[in-house]
Parts: C-alpha cells; structure tokens; sequence
C-alpha cells in the first residue's frame, strides 16, 4: 500500500527535530453542501530542523518515531518570507 501524503502549514517549529504541521481539508456539508474547512495537526520528524514557521511542507506517512509522531516532512514546498 502506498504511503500517504498531506500538504500544510508549519505552525509550530520550537521542538527539536519536531515541526507540528496543520492540514486543511474541504468537505460538503452532508446536508446543506456548503464546502466546509476542518483542520487537524500533525507532528511531523525534521531531521535537520530546517523548517520554520509559516513554511508549506509536503509530510508522508512513516514508522512510529515517538509517542505521537508518525510523519516525516519530505519537502519544503515553499519558505515563509
């Protein structure tokens, strides 16, 4: 089974090797179909810390590392200014 991937936002950086990443996603209202947000965090591994706040991160889906991380970034897809 192939390994899965989000897409976010960087909200929090200040753990080491750690970033906690925050994922949108759009669903329809099961009633009224009004496109609605829900977002979810998501501890993610950074290995050379090399991400910061604000940044937009592609992370997948990995091994266990620790009590809650169980997702790696794999790229920065773009850098906060």
């Amino acid at each position: 089974m192939p390994k899965k991937e989000k897409q976010g936002i960087v909200v929090s950086s200040k753990m080491d090797k750690t970033v906690v990443v925050k994922v949108a996603s759009y669903d329809p209202h099961p009633k009224y179909k009004k496109i609605m947000e829900s977002n979810k965090n998501y501890k993610a591994h950074d290995e050379q810390n090399a991400c910061g706040e604000g940044d937009i991160v592609r992370i997948v889906e990995s091994k266990p590392i620790s009590g809650s991380k169980r997702w790696t970034v794999a790229e920065i897809v773009e850098k906060a200014r």
